[in-house]
């Protein structure tokens, strides 16, 4: 989820541990344990801070090891821990155990996103990625502002939150039975199809399609329950080629491989260089493709210039890559 989600997540579940009578007993647990659901909730996005070194590490690792079965048992440790110390007069087991729901959840909830997490690790490295949910979901975070607004008015805000998890989850299986409608609409209109990525929207009733055969890409949407196809690509292998092999081996290309799992290439040569694109086929919007890699090799194959991320016209691609005036 988003990170403004994430926050509104963390307070509601420090309303909802005042249920828990160890914490609502003492003001200064209710103090220590508040603050843990808030940076329990958002301490496993702190490889965020990755992209301000570059794309391709922040691709190649958000949500891998901060996401991890080992970080969802360390980041509640580290927590109460510190906390501890300045909240001395708290109860220990109780803030742990609230610390570690609010890291748990965090890494839950993003598994339903279309992004998922590497949640396995070390187990695996798979990207667990159910795409129910949307990275930010209006309804989700909605509730969760409600929910924070009837507290300050004076609502109790133990049984106010338990009340709006019961709703997320009956929210959590409408989107379920709603992305398996669509999954069934595809295979009706690809029977032969070998794979399928039905992706959420912020919008309720539309979702994004990528799908292959043996032979074709397609990529459609769903729109209040109609699934129409909107381009098609045939499906050529990455040959290779000593200009594939060099491209590969550029950081930016590299890290888009490891994570897009449906994409298609394409490569130029110029006079004096070759440029190298793969585009990732689950994003579509307004017709255009926005989740890009691109590597500019000379004749050499030696890169010139290279980027991977998203960008939403051919100019401000350049733009990225360093050819056109900034």
């Amino acid at each position: 989820m988003d990170t403004g989600t994430h926050v509104v997540m963390g307070i509601a579940l420090g309303g909802l541990a005042t249920l828990d009578p160890v914490v609502a007993g003492s003001h200064v647990t209710t103090t220590s344990v508040i603050i843990a659901t808030i940076v329990g909730s958002q301490i496993p996005d702190i490889d965020t801070v990755l992209k301000l070194r570059n794309n391709a590490i922040y691709i190649r690792n958000h949500r891998g090891v901060t996401h991890s079965m080992p970080a969802v048992v360390l980041w509640p440790l580290l927590i109460s821990a510190v906390l501890y110390a300045f909240f001395p007069g708290a109860n220990l087991l109780h803030l742990w155990a609230w610390a570690f729901a609010a890291v748990f959840i965090h890494v839950f909830v993003d598994i339903f996103n279309a992004y998922g997490t590497q949640a396995l690790r070390p187990l695996s490295s798979k990207w667990v990625a159910l795409g129910w949910i949307n990275t930010f979901d209006p309804f989700i975070f909605t509730i969760h502002v409600l929910g924070i607004l009837a507290w300050i008015l004076g609502a109790h805000p133990g049984f106010t939150f338990l009340l709006m998890y019961f709703i997320i989850i009956g929210y959590y299986f409408k989107r379920y039975q709603t992305r398996k409608r669509v999954l069934m609409e595809v295979r009706v209109l690809i029977p032969d199809a070998t794979d399928i990525i039905v992706a959420p929207t912020m919008k309720f009733h539309q979702w994004r399609i990528a799908a292959m055969n043996e032979t074709i890409f397609f990529v459609g949407r769903s729109l209040d329950g109609k699934v129409e196809i909107l381009d098609r690509f045939k499906r050529i292998p990455v040959p290779d080629t000593p200009v594939i092999e060099a491209a590969k081996k550029d950081p930016n290309i590299s890290a888009f491989l490891s994570f897009s799992p449906v994409y298609r290439w394409e490569v130029d040569e110029f006079d004096d260089y070759y440029e190298v694109r793969f585009i990732d086929l689950r994003y579509r919007s307004n017709g255009h493709y926005p989740f890009v890699a691109v590597v500019q090799l000379d004749n050499n194959l030696k890169p010139i210039t290279s980027y991977t991320g998203w960008v939403f016209s051919e100019k401000k691609l350049r733009k990225k890559l360093g050819v056109l005036p900034g």
